[in-house]
Formats: structure tokens, sequence, C-alpha cells
């Protein structure tokens, strides 16, 4: 991705003054909302090692096998609801809807998800149960 596309996470912000800190750089997200962001751009980048590096070890799969996401484009994010999740908060609730397109069909995802801090890292811990 160019350094001057705006942020596939949907902030209005450049790539480079947004995810791409936390992606590529030294820097971890200061909120849970920030680390949901970054995780849905590093999808859209097919960088399987940050999405790996951010998730949880008690619930990170082994690989997530992305070679069969280069058929996926993704479309958007929208972020519906945070509970917790701020700067000072160790665990936090984002619940969002990411869209994408499949063989040219919408689909989306629609995650309730619950994220842990550990060591001043946040951490995507697993989808909330309803």
């Amino acid at each position: 991705m160019a350094k001057t596309n705006p942020c596939p996470c949907g902030s209005n912000k450049e790539f480079t003054d947004c995810c791409a800190c936390y992606i590529h750089g030294d820097e971890t997200a200061p909120t849970a909302e920030t680390l949901m962001r970054s995780r849905y751009t590093a999808y859209t980048l097919l960088n399987e090692a940050y999405i790996l590096k951010t998730w949880h070890e008690s619930t990170r799969p082994d690989t997530l096998a992305m070679a069969q996401d280069q058929f996926i484009k993704w479309t958007g994010l929208t972020v519906k609801y945070t509970e917790k999740g701020g700067i000072d908060d160790n665990e936090g609730i984002v619940e969002f809807v990411a869209r994408y397109k499949l063989n040219g069909k919408a689909e989306k995802i629609h995650e309730v998800s619950q994220f842990e801090k550990h060591n001043g890292q946040w951490l995507y811990v697993k989808e909330k149960a309803g």
C-alpha cells in the first residue's frame, strides 16, 4: 500500500498517520478500538504476522492460511460500539461491521470482540459470546 493512501480502517487519516505505525512500526495501539482498526487494516494487507502478534496467546491459532484471502476485497469498516478499552483500561469490547466482497458478492462480518491489555499491549481475545 502506498504510504499516501487513506487508511483502510475508515479513520479518514492517511495510512502513514494511522495504522502504519502499529503494523509496520514499533508503536502499540493505545486503545482496543485502535487495535481493532489496525487489525482490520492488516487483514486488507494480508499481514498475517501482525494479526497473530496482536492475538491473545490463549485463543490464537497457529496460522490463518491467508493465501485464500487474496480473493477477498475488503470494502469498509464501521465501528458500532465500544465499551471500556481506553488508555487506562485493561479490558474492552468493540462491536464492528467489516464489509467485503468475495467473487463479486457483498458480505459482512458483524462481531462483538473482547480485548485485553497485557504488559501495556492491547490484544484481541475472542468474539464475545451472546
